[in-house]
């Protein structure tokens, strides 16, 4: 387990834009950046990053939070993994004991995968380059193919032993488990408890996640077989629709570039590497699909498709170009000259060499697709309409208006039809889809709301305890649950969750003790104090737990809160001293120096009170957002997450105060809500005992209702709320 201390440091290292930066192409707005959301399919950028909170949220789909919570979401981590990720993008050092079989065999699933998988990496690398066979048939081929050493080392290639059992032998020898050398497909099962290797005798091509974790391989065969090459199944680390050969070497580039070449193989990706151009990725040789295509706009908007000259797959691909379309790419297409394909083209030429052949030779998609359909209509009418037909449909898929009328004004002039006519087409087959995606949305929305249904369901379910409470309540706190209480308390219990979870260590004000003693007290401590005072507790379980583990770390912030308080008064005076050197080298008066200094120390001690209100309003958010509780971090998601922006139509001329800046109103009343909703709990609940109730016992609750009311009164007056009094 990491220690609490490291566990911090890695807190305080992550920063929300460099890790996020890894996975998406952000810009800034404002003081927060954006993107598009890694989570789900978007053509318009909803993921907002804000550096100041260390925090991300799509307001999309929802998904997000601290940079340790991001990683678990994006990479499929544990929390462990995660903090283990972050560990060793920032070096910091986590001491860790040797591994036992036992505590390999505990290891997750995916996380063995992946290890197994790193092993196989290296040892296919050892045998290419430290055994006989490796180095006089597997690197012998990468050389013959006109890869350098330095190629070869940077893609980690390699090769598997002709034997049929050697890395199966290795494997097993090192300590790994046998169902996963079967389940990631590197070994095949003997029927004898024991394996093949499914990668015999190939020169290897690991495949990397965005993360740089090999996920799969790729042998090709150096025989004459009909499988050239073979690939690793499906499966639980890697699924081959959504990832893409080259895009962990290539991201940087890409988004340098703000380009990205897509092609199909593995050796086309490493030669135009070699050559120069790092913007580049394959799809491995299957169509494109939906997940490759968001992993691509991650990125860049901007795709160039090259093509071989010779290749018959040109056609075929045709409707994987309409998919990219339709998320909002901007598609080129690149012809290469007959008999060339982007592995031996870059193998010929130097990277300004290519980059200019590029640039003169490639052309937008939806020219590209009429002609190629055009030329194969060869003057048949029938044909023609339906090529026309074909290019309309394509242009039907681009979401941006103008973008579609600027493709049909030239469709029409090359094609010499009018232009209203493609126009009508093209309205048409954008009226078919808008259907069907709103029958979609529709769907989804359907199930999204039977899932809430099911979990306030299950939230709003009286305990057995309470199923058989008799007593009347006697305080705020014991209320006599009936099936929908929880619920009814619910919007007043998740708001002050919400203040607790982002706010919880803010400063509140002074409290004094008995003792005389007077203390800075935090917000989550006066909630504290007034809940305790009226016997109050959270009847919702998930957000009692994000108040227990806030109170849990009251002490751990005060020793922490001095260290922070130390740190940035310390970084001010060395501010200040730096300050008042320029000031004395400086020819000024005594008056003018006294005034300059005064400035400067005012200055100093307004950004240090900002520094150390920021540290407070974020010490307990980042700690619950990173928990690793996988139930509280996702309630402390949800309660610190804002569901929507204001638009900047309605702040551009106006100062609204933020939530922080108006705690001083917003706690008290919610927790006078909170009350009252407790108390018309108990007047229901009152209500209902007494109509089976008799004698001393109905006197006894008619009683208890009239002191409700009175409460109710009170709390309303303070509330602002009228109440009436039902007798």
């Amino acid at each position: 387990m990491i220690d609490r201390e490291t566990v911090d440091k890695i807190l305080d290292a992550a920063e929300i834009v460099d890790v996020v930066s890894d996975f998406v192409s952000l810009r800034r707005r404002g003081s927060n950046y954006v993107g598009l959301c890694p989570f789900h399919n978007e053509k318009t950028p909803s993921f907002s990053v804000s550096p100041s909170r260390n925090f991300c949220h799509c307001f999309g789909c929802g998904k997000g939070g601290s940079p340790v919570n991001f990683i678990m979401e994006h990479e499929q981590l544990s929390y462990v993994e995660a903090l283990r990720y972050l560990a060793n993008k920032y070096h910091i050092d986590i001491e860790e004991r040797e591994l036992t079989d036992e505590q390999k065999a505990a290891r997750t699933d995916r996380e063995s995968m992946l290890a197994l998988n790193e092993f196989a990496c290296h040892y296919f690398e050892e045998q290419l380059h430290d055994t006989n066979d490796g180095v006089e048939i597997g690197l012998a081929y990468f050389r013959d193919r006109g890869f350098s050493d330095a190629t070869i080392r940077k893609f980690h290639l390699g090769y598997s032993p002709e034997r049929s059992t050697a890395f199966y032998q290795a494997a097993i020898k090192a300590g790994y488990n046998r169902k996963y050398l079967l389940e990631v497909g590197l070994c095949i099962d003997d029927k004898r408890d024991g394996g093949f290797d499914r990668f015999r005798g190939r020169v290897m091509f690991p495949v990397y996640n965005v993360a740089g974790k090999v996920i799969a391989f790729g042998g090709r065969t150096l025989k004459k077989d009909p499988a050239k090459y073979f690939n690793s199944p499906e499966s639980l680390i890697y699924v081959k629709n959504r990832e893409l050969y080259g895009l962990y070497q290539a991201k940087r580039a890409i988004v340098k570039e703000d380009k990205c070449f897509l092609v199909e193989g593995y050796t086309d990706v490493i030669s135009m590497h070699q050559a120069g151009i790092e913007n580049v990725v394959a799809s491995s040789g299957t169509s494109l699909t939906q997940g490759q295509i968001a992993q691509i706009h991650r990125f860049t908007s901007n795709v160039t498709v090259l093509y071989d000259g010779d290749s018959a797959g040109i056609h075929a691909s045709l409707r994987g170009i309409d998919m990219l379309l339709a998320e909002g790419l901007n598609i080129k297409v690149l012809l290469l000259p007959d008999g060339e394909d982007p592995d031996s083209f870059a193998r010929k030429h130097n990277a300004s060499q290519f980059t200019q052949f590029i640039a003169e030779n490639e052309s937008d998609f939806i020219s590209f697709k009429m002609k190629i359909l055009l030329d194969q209509s060869s003057g048949d009418p029938v044909k023609r309409a339906a090529a026309i037909g074909d290019v309309v449909k394509s242009i039907a898929v681009i979401p941006d208006a103008i973008t579609r009328s600027v493709y049909a004004k030239q469709c029409s002039v090359q094609l010499d039809i009018a232009e209203d006519v493609l126009l009508k087409e093209i309205n048409k087959y954008i009226k078919r889809n808008k259907d069907e995606q709103y029958k979609q949305r529709q769907r989804e929305q359907a199930r999204q709301q039977r899932l809430e249904n099911d979990r306030q369901s299950s939230e709003s379910q009286p305990s057995q305890q309470d199923e058989h409470e008799d007593s009347l309540p006697q305080s705020s706190g014991e209320i006599a649950s009936t099936a929908g209480v929880n619920q009814f308390l619910y919007p007043h219990e998740r708001i002050m969750a919400h203040y607790i979870a982002k706010f919880g260590f803010c400063f509140w004000g002074d409290t004094y003790f008995d003792n005389g003693e007077k203390r800075p007290t935090s917000l989550i401590e006066n909630v504290y104090f007034e809940l305790n005072a009226d016997n109050m507790t959270f009847s919702i379980q998930r957000f009692a737990r994000i108040f227990e583990e806030g109170l849990k770390l009251v002490d751990a912030f005060y020793e922490d809160l001095q260290k922070e308080t130390e740190r940035i008064n310390d970084i001010a005076r060395k501010k200040f001293d730096e300050a008042t050197r320029q000031i004395d080298s400086a020819t000024l008066t005594l008056r003018e120096i006294e005034k300059k200094e005064g400035e400067i120390k005012n200055r100093i001690e307004l950004e240090s009170r900002n520094e150390l209100s920021t540290w407070r309003q974020r010490y307990l958010e980042k700690r619950l957002c990173s928990h690793p509780d996988d139930e509280l971090r996702a309630t402390a998601l949800e309660l610190v997450s804002e569901k929507y922006q204001l638009s900047k139509i309605h702040t551009q001329f106006a100062v609204i105060p933020t939530e922080q800046e108006r705690l001083s109103t917003l706690i008290p009343e919610a927790l006078y809500n909170w009350k009252n909703a407790i108390v018309k709990c108990q007047i229901i609940d009152a209500q209902s005992r007494l109509a089976h109730a008799k004698g001393a016992e109905a006197a006894q609750i008619l009683t208890k209702l009239q002191q409700l009311y009175e409460t109710s009164r009170e709390l309303a007056k303070l509330i602002g709320e009228r109440v009436v009094n039902p007798k």
